[in-house]
């Protein structure tokens, strides 16, 4: 390390410094003190050296520091210590361990890194062959991020060029070379396996849903086996298999149904064949999650219209939906739906002129059900007015007026596109009834009325969601035509779609007003990864509260249940689980809010995922484009010697780095304590001499 300071001012100020130390010094001194010359003497020179550098200070001086450090030249060697690299991976190791000592004995500074380790590894005896998955890019990655800026040359990488998670790696860039070190059998193994399995995530209670089974076979012709499909242990339904050529591929669909609520555990297992090389890939566990039921909405017409069949065209495109249609011209009978739970009312023209089923339809509002107004040439605005106060409508008897939409850009409450919806000046004009329109607080407008070429700021679409109850207006009719003149200028019908869908789906999903929630941030987790849980906690006026105690327990499918507790606080709201086995578990938390236990209760589902077994086959090739695209080489573990042997003749020189710091002189903290030394000694020897 080199220090220098440098002056901000001219080098002549020093001499004023020293001058009025000196002058300092001498008019304090010059009178004949009780104490010896030489005593005198040496307090003025310390007198005099305190002010001239504390007048020097005042010049502002400057100090560089330059530190120089020396980057030895680094290898990595990047381990593959994934499962299907076990056996043959330990055979390679000793090589590994005479090549690091040969390049540590020559001035290379060796690192090992592996899958599952992102830190450096001192022992290559403590690696472990375990990882469930071969994401080669991402350690590749990983090493290319510690090292940023490092002297790193090389890399060597030990793998069977197995890839089953991430990208590629020869598709990224590294800045170091990568020679790759083969491991591994590339001969096709003799060996029948499930491939993939394919199936909804999610189906309804009651309801068959397709599992569809890919099954591969190599070397295995003229054999044959069955295949299984299970849950908790119970045989379900089975197919035969035939393997009827070396090559073999072939697609099974099972059709089955559940009853049961939750998510449901599924095996999907193949009989073992003689002569396979593993049946570790014959087995696969399924997850569904069997949902009770759709939302439910209520269709509520005057007289049959196109818009209600337009209406009921795009509802039914969403499977959440369960949509039930009646009218009131045709249906004499309407008592049954009073008795239903809708979770979604649309009201089509509805209150009418003519006063038709309105006391019906005022018991049927009396519910905090969320609705859906489409006004109508047949509507009664002002009873409509008394039902709400989304959209107050000020409207002379029997006037109406013809207006298209405007999509309004500041609208939040839905990610809608305004490209996509500038459709809407090309489309037929909706007849809305004519007058004053006035909103009510907390009501948003989705569109806006344009009366020919003319933007108005009156509601077309509006929608609040402030209140206890959600609800929309649509002012005029002619929906249908609106999908009609879209297909007709695009062969699609997906913008007014997608606009009519998400405006149910906002009125029809239900708000969770819980003031505690416990959830796993995901619904699927793997083995050996922490079960995390999300912890909410509200007091009355839905702010977030922390302290509380929270006990979680957790079920398996056995019925084994496992209790933890732990304190919700604001710096830590997630709680982890480790060392969940795969399958399906239920969850309860509880806590105490003000006197009263509130309780949640949920599922998770633990998956195994063992893509390793999947495939088996060294891939050579990717290593050595790997390798290639780098700059590196290509080797056998017998071959490592004269890898190393290169390296060491053609090591790369050691770098320096050199770093420069500009600080003020009067921030260093020793010269305040000289400073402080010289004061005191002078202050101690006048007082032991008897002054002050």
């Amino acid at each position: 390390m080199r220090s220098e300071l440098f002056l901000q001012s001219s080098p002549w100020f020093i001499l004023l410094c020293l001058l009025v130390g000196s002058a300092y010094a001498f008019f304090l001194y010059k009178p004949e003190p009780t104490w010896s010359k030489n005593l005198n003497v040496l307090l003025a020179i310390l007198r005099g050296t305190l002010v001239s550098v504390l007048c020097f200070l005042l010049l502002a001086p400057l100090v560089r520091t330059i530190q120089t450090t020396t980057d030895k030249a680094k290898v990595v060697f990047a381990i593959d210590n994934s499962l299907s690299a076990s056996g043959v991976a330990d055979k390679a190791l000793p090589y590994i361990k005479e090549a690091q000592e040969l390049l540590s004995a020559n001035g290379y500074e060796v690192s090992v890194q592996t899958l599952t380790d992102e830190t450096k590894i001192e022992n290559l005896d403590s690696i472990r062959f375990t990882a469930s998955t071969t994401n080669l890019a991402g350690m590749l990655g990983s090493i290319r991020s510690n090292f940023e800026n490092q002297n790193l040359t090389d890399v060597i990488l030990l793998s069977d060029g197995i890839v089953n998670q991430g990208i590629a790696p020869a598709s990224a860039t590294y800045p170091f070379r990568i020679n790759t070190i083969a491991i591994g059998d590339t001969v096709l193994k003799q060996d029948i396996q499930i491939r993939n399995v394919t199936t909804n995530r999610v189906a309804y209670m009651g309801n068959e849903f397709p599992i569809q089974v890919d099954i591969t076979a190599n070397g295995l012709a003229g054999r044959s086996t069955v295949l299984l499909l299970k849950q908790g242990g119970r045989l379900i339904a089975s197919q035969p298999i035939q393997v009827n050529r070396n090559d073999f591929f072939q697609s099974f669909t099972f059709t089955t149904s559940s009853n049961q609520k939750g998510v449901q555990h599924y095996t999907v297992e193949l009989g073992a064949v003689a002569g396979e090389f593993t049946a570790k890939n014959n087995r696969r566990e399924v997850y569904i999650d069997i949902i009770d039921g759709r939302e439910k909405i209520l269709m509520l017409g005057l007289a049959p219209h196109p818009d209600i069949k337009a209406l009921r065209s795009i509802i039914e495109k969403n499977e959440n939906f369960e949509l039930d249609v009646r009218l009131l011209t045709t249906t004499p009978n309407l008592v049954d739906i009073s008795e239903k739970a809708y979770d979604l009312i649309i009201l089509h023209q509805l209150p009418d002129v003519s006063g038709l089923g309105a006391e019906f339809i005022r018991k049927l509002l009396s519910q905090n059900t969320p609705v859906f107004f489409i006004l109508g040439n047949q509507s009664s605005v002002g009873a409509a007015n008394s039902l709400h106060r989304t959209l107050q409508i000020s409207s002379g008897s029997g006037q109406f007026d013809k207006v298209t939409g405007l999509f309004n850009s500041s609208f939040q409450l839905l990610n809608l596109d305004p490209q996509k919806l500038s459709i809407l000046e090309k489309l037929p004009p909706l007849s809305v009834p004519f007058g004053e329109y006035r909103l009510s607080s907390g009501t948003e407008v989705v569109l806006y009325q344009r009366v020919g070429s003319v933007a108005t700021t009156k509601p077309l679409l509006a929608i609040h969601t402030a209140g206890e109850r959600k609800m929309a207006v649509l002012a005029g009719e002619g929906i249908w035509l609106w999908r009609q003149e879209e297909f007709a200028l695009t062969e699609s019908q997906a913008v007014i779609d997608e606009l009519f869908q998400k405006v149910i789906q906002l009125l029809s999903v239900k708000e969770d007003k819980r003031k505690f929630r416990v959830y796993p941030v995901k619904a699927e987790f793997e083995t050996g990864e922490q079960a995390l849980f999300q912890t909410e906690v509200y007091n009355d006026i839905y702010e977030k509260i922390y302290g509380q105690e929270i006990q979680l327990n957790i079920t398996d499918e056995k019925g084994v249940v496992q209790e933890y507790a732990y304190t919700h606080r604001e710096e830590n709201p997630r709680f982890a689980i480790s060392g969940l086995a795969e399958g399906v578990y239920r969850y309860s938390a509880s806590t105490t809010i003000k006197g009263n236990t509130e309780r949640v209760n949920g599922q998770f589902v633990v998956r195994t995922t063992d893509l390793e077994a999947q495939n088996t086959t060294a891939d050579f090739g990717m290593l050595r484009e790997l390798s290639q695209r780098t700059g590196g080489q290509f080797f056998q573990p017998t071959t490592l010697e004269s890898l190393t042997q290169k390296m060491i003749e053609n090591r790369p020189p050691d770098r320096l780095d050199s770093t420069e710091q500009m600080a003020e002189l009067i921030q260093l903290k020793w010269l305040f304590f000289l400073l402080l030394l010289l004061a005191t000694i002078e202050w101690g020897l006048r007082k032991y001499s008897g002054s002050y």
